[in-house]
């Protein structure tokens, strides 16, 4: 089992951590007390939900945080190697994030300030920080500086994979574009085998098709110039911490020059080392 427990100030970035373990496969349990952390470890266990756990347990619990050195040493002890990161900030940093996003600090009150609660904050929880084996100081750190190294602890265990996805998916303009597309390239330029009575039966998965197709002079520049732009912002992606990357490519009905060149790019792709899986969505309507 690999187990993460974050802890920390609230508004350091306790939420952007654990989100990133998530987005990665980890089962996230967010606010849970130290006590019940080797509870929910066996019915995961039990379960076979997953290998792979990051628990938040911070000041929300109150006293009941105090136990996370003895829950810790307990974990230890039945073999399991939890890493413990604690997520700071300086004070005016926490106050200035919480007045900019109008957000209530969990221990301000009517008679109590924001810096007032976070000063009571760090008085519950000073504790935790010795204890850590990772601290991490937000209080210059982008998010996205915080996320790489958050997964890098979960790529240090051997359970976090810090590649990028790819999925290329092919589309038809006529049935709407895919709603989770981060980039969209159009091929309808391209010559198009549908007007071809012998060709139209087939997609782009058959070599006429292919042959068709890249036999347009500006199939094959257009393919190399999207591979070379790939090819230097998927390493920009990886290092903002993207997990997924979704590219549609489109054309009139999603049955032709679409899936040719979404083959050829995944083709591309995959012998540059990236991860990556072809779907069409439009090919059988």
């Amino acid at each position: 089992m690999h187990l993460i427990l974050i802890s920390g100030m609230s508004g350091a970035g306790k939420a952007t951590a654990a989100n990133a373990l998530e987005e990665h496969g980890y089962y996230v349990v967010d606010n849970l007390p130290p006590s019940l952390i080797s509870a929910l470890l066996k019915e995961v266990s039990d379960s076979g939900l997953t290998d792979k756990v990051c628990v938040v347990s911070d000041a929300r619990c109150g006293q009941l945080i105090h136990g996370l050195g003895d829950a810790v040493k307990s974990l230890r002890e039945s073999g399991f190697e939890p890493s413990l990161l604690f997520i700071d900030a300086s004070n005016p940093v926490l106050v200035h994030r919480f007045s900019e996003t109008r957000r209530h600090h969990p221990f301000g009150s009517d008679n109590r300030g924001v810096l007032a609660g976070i000063e009571h904050e760090r008085s519950l929880i000073h504790h935790v920080k010795a204890l850590a084996d990772v601290v991490f100081d937000t209080t210059d750190m982008t998010t996205e500086q915080l996320r790489k190294r958050v997964l890098d602890i979960g790529a240090s265990k051997g359970a976090v994979d810090v590649g990028l996805s790819v999925n290329l998916t092919t589309f038809g303009f006529k049935f709407g574009l895919p709603i989770d597309a981060d980039l969209v390239f159009d091929v309808r330029f391209l010559a198009n085998p549908y007007y071809q009575d012998d060709l139209r039966p087939y997609d782009g998965r058959n070599k006429i098709i292919d042959d068709f197709v890249m036999n347009d002079p500006a199939a094959l520049p257009f393919l190399e110039k999207v591979t070379d732009l790939l090819t230097y912002s998927l390493p920009r992606y990886i290092e903002e911490g993207k997990a997924y990357l979704t590219i549609a490519i489109g054309c009139t009905g999603g049955r032709h020059r679409s899936i040719v060149i979404a083959e050829r790019l995944g083709s591309e792709l995959r012998k540059k080392g990236y991860k990556v899986v072809n779907s069409d969505r439009d090919v059988s309507k």
